[in-house]
């Protein structure tokens, strides 16, 4: 027997948002392998004729470089959970560093606000419920960002519908 109560609760649309990364560990390394070569081989002729800190400057390069790679891997472990029911929206979001922050909100009173550039398409998508506004999916490219906004539109409007109760399986 199916409990209404049940039907209501169950998700109507279920997503996880990660950003986009195209470069693997094994690039990362590459990358890094060829800037450290073309740093010593650039650096070479100023030890040579005496100007040695310019080398170090090379070398401040590479380690600058390879802190804001390690940096971006470490931003690439956040991501977003959102979830649709008839009677709830749930978005959380996980911070890299560790952090949670999470929002409940009513379908019914909740809406997907899309901020479009007619050149670059979708540049925003923000949850708007009762004037306070939330930015979900700001990591996702602007194709990216139509698609899932079409999809958590559509997801939306179904949980207004209500809950579908079979009747032939109660």
């Amino acid at each position: 027997m199916t409990d209404i109560a049940d039907v209501a609760e169950r998700p109507l649309f279920t997503t996880v948002l990660r950003p986009h990364r195209s470069l693997m560990p094994s690039g990362f390394r590459l990358v890094m392998a060829i800037v450290a070569f073309a740093a010593i081989f650039a650096s070479i002729p100023f030890i040579v004729l005496g100007f040695w800190p310019v080398a170090g400057f090379y070398g401040l390069d590479v380690l600058l470089l390879y802190f804001a790679f390690r940096r971006n891997f470490a931003e690439a472990r956040s991501y977003e959970e959102i979830t649709v029911s008839p009677v709830q929206l749930l978005l959380r979001k996980f911070h890299w560093k560790g952090g949670t922050q999470e929002w409940r909100m009513n379908p019914l009173w909740t809406r997907l606000r899309k901020d479009s550039h007619p050149e670059f398409g979708v540049q925003k998508l923000a949850l708007v419920s009762r004037g306070n506004a939330v930015t979900v999916g700001g990591f996702l490219s602007a194709d990216e960002k139509e698609s899932f906004g079409s999809a958590l539109s559509a997801a939306l409007a179904e949980a207004r519908r209500g809950p579908t109760y079979d009747h032939a399986h109660a």
